[in-house]
């Protein structure tokens, strides 16, 4: 027998093959190969599988789907069908062979394989039923012959089939430029709720208290709202393994949190943390918030509720399905509130007396960098501009621009010092540094999907840039900052055009990014988003060799010479095909045979659902 691809226990229906043969429900351990999918007797006591009671062969499967679950299920077959409907449904030659999953993570794990193994399966159905056949009849639609064509066309955009086709991505595509992706929609008279404290930085900013509620009132500025007084566990900015890292970290069980879902733009994630039968140990579980036909949100059928925070309230007291209930709010915004392009509202030219140095950061192109403190409370990082290393009228008139660049995924602008010298950029403060030292100090055994975030994390703040036309041009690991989430963050784009170091434009000088350039710009000096696109094939290679040096046994002039004749940097030991694949397709020797960042966020994502 081939290799198993996945073994789990579930519960399998038996199949009514007359009207009045009885159903009875058995656990089977299922076992999944390239071949086939076999079903087995299991012994809980030896933790073995015995007899093989049945078998499927791989391509006589038509169709992999979800089926809603029976009105007034047991105890059982609800457990935690109730949210997901984890009732995979295999259609094969003899009939529909039904399936209990025990939980999302184990459902969307054997749908998602089921359907990459049938994928160039003959004749995939295009229609299916998603009730159950029970009593001589299709309970969705009353046909009462078995062989009935399906009464719903799978939907490929979420996984299905159609006839002699690869599966497309079921990851909806993102908002198209120069909509900058995910950000939420408010409305004038709108009532929202604070997610986290803020005290005033400037006479007009309003005091947010954490969980209160306030009406917006003008909406005059894409980054600040006019608003009167009028939740906590919505944590904005993180993913999936930036999750379970702070439930793990908080350690208690029923902590839970709210997040945006790492597949579908426009939905939440409710992820809980749970001792239950994992002792000291825990784990974590993933629900995803779904919509019925009449837009009110759910995590459990039967429960629904016409906002979040309703249903969140219900939860906190009633498990209803889930691993636990949500006893404990988990949060990072408790200590830190999101960057804002601004430090109040208006302000760009800070008054460098109300700035306090704490301690040197380090050393970069410009001058020394330093941690302190705005107004004795705000976190910043403090850029000190030593005089002759920038063209700096032209720089302070960019930076009103830039001020107005916001993303999660960039190093926020907060303002600039001019009125004395040197001048300061004060930017957001960043706790775990610079991503280049994060990866060569404190990643000693990274996951695959730690690392893939990494890079997913700079995608889509380079997408961002992408969208309001914007070029970094010195794209680079040393030019990346982690929070103390994990999140990436681009800093320092567009600065090297004030760069006024003639050594930095040399081929041949030790400050130009020769290492992260594409032939275009060793041999031209010619910068686009394209060769931003090199550069970060060049960052997701230091990613996957915990930052090493890009062509490390070269000097720059054999590097100008090389590329430019087609050489390229090797294979990661870290890093698979499908991942080299997308270093390798930002390292065309054609700019215009480059994908963009919106497709690199793409790419990245498919690989990462597979991980998930």
């Amino acid at each position: 027998m081939s290799d198993s691809i996945l073994e789990e226990v579930f519960i399998k229906r038996s199949q009514q093959k007359k009207k009045t043969s009885p159903l009875n429900f058995k656990e089977r351990l299922f076992v999944l190969t390239q071949d086939k999918i076999a079903y087995y007797d299991y012994d809980y006591e030896k933790g073995k599988r015995k007899g093989l009671k049945g078998s499927v062969d791989i391509e006589k499967i038509k169709c992999v789907e979800t089926v809603i679950p029976e009105d007034n299920a047991p105890p059982e077959r609800l457990f935690p069908f109730q949210m997901y409907l984890f009732l995979p449904q295999i259609i094969y030659d003899e009939g529909p062979l039904y399936i209990f999953a025990k939980s999302d993570d184990v459902r969307k794990q054997w749908i998602h394989k089921l359907r990459h193994v049938v994928r160039f399966n003959k004749d995939l159905m295009q229609k299916y039923h998603p009730c159950f056949w029970e009593d001589g009849m299709w309970k969705c639609c009353q046909q009462e012959v078995k062989q009935a064509m399906g009464c719903r066309v799978l939907e490929t955009r979420n996984g299905g089939f159609s006839k002699g086709s690869r599966r497309k991505s079921r990851k909806p595509l993102p908002p198209l430029p120069p909509q900058p992706p995910k950000q939420p929609k408010f409305s004038e008279g709108m009532t929202v709720i604070a997610e986290y404290d803020y005290a005033p930085m400037a006479p007009q900013d309003l005091e947010l208290r954490k969980d209160e509620e306030y009406i917006i009132l003008q909406i005059s500025d894409a980054n600040w709202f006019r608003a009167r007084d009028k939740y906590g566990w919505y944590c904005k900015n993180i993913n999936r393994s930036q999750a379970e890292n702070l439930l793990r970290t908080e350690n208690k069980d029923g902590g839970f949190l709210v997040r945006d879902s790492g597949k579908y733009t426009g939905k939440y994630t409710a992820s809980v943390y749970t001792k239950a039968s994992h002792g000291t140990l825990g784990t974590c579980r993933h629900y995803n918030i779904l919509t019925n036909h009449q837009d009110q949100f759910y995590l459990a059928e039967k429960h629904y509720f016409n906002s979040i925070p309703e249903l969140i309230n219900y939860h906190q007291h009633n498990a209803a399905g889930l691993v636990s209930r949500l006893k404990y709010v988990v949060s990072n915004r408790t200590q830190n509130a999101p960057s804002t392009a601004g430090l109040g509202y208006g302000v760009w030219e800070i008054d460098p007396r109300q700035l306090t140095f704490i301690k040197e950061l380090g050393n970069g192109q410009f001058g020394v960098v330093k941690y302190g403190k705005w107004q004795g409370r705000h976190d910043v990082a403090i850029k000190m501009i030593k005089e002759g290393s920038m063209s700096e009228d032209d720089f302070i008139e960019e930076a009103k621009v830039m001020m107005k660049l916001r993303h999660e995924n960039l190093v926020q602008l907060y303002g600039v010092c001019t009125k004395q010298r040197p001048i300061y950029i004060v930017t957001e403060f960043l706790s775990n540094g610079c991503l280049l030292t994060y990866l060569r100090e404190n990643l000693q055994h990274p996951s695959a999907v730690q690392l893939l975030e990494m890079c997913k994390d700079v995608s889509e703040g380079m997408a961002y840039l992408e969208s309001q036309q914007y070029i970094h041009r010195d794209l680079a690991a040393r030019n990346c900052l982690v929070d103390s989430n994990g999140t990436i963050k681009v800093t320092d784009f567009g600065l090297s055009r004030y760069v006024l170091d003639d050594e930095y434009f040399s081929s041949v000088g030790s400050k130009f990014p020769v290492r992260w350039s594409p032939p275009e710009v060793l041999l031209y000096c010619k910068f686009s988003s394209k060769s931003d696109i090199w550069a970060f094939g060049v960052l997701m290679w230091e990613v996957y060799t915990l930052g090493r040096m890009p062509y490390e046994r070269l000097n720059n002039t054999e590097i100008v010479d090389k590329v430019s004749t087609g050489y390229r940097l090797y294979r990661p030991q870290m890093a698979n095909d499908k991942i080299y694949n997308i270093m390798m397709n930002c390292w065309h020797e054609k700019a215009d045979e480059r994908p963009t960042f919106q497709a690199l966020v793409i790419s990245i994502q498919d690989l990462l659902d597979n991980l998930y």
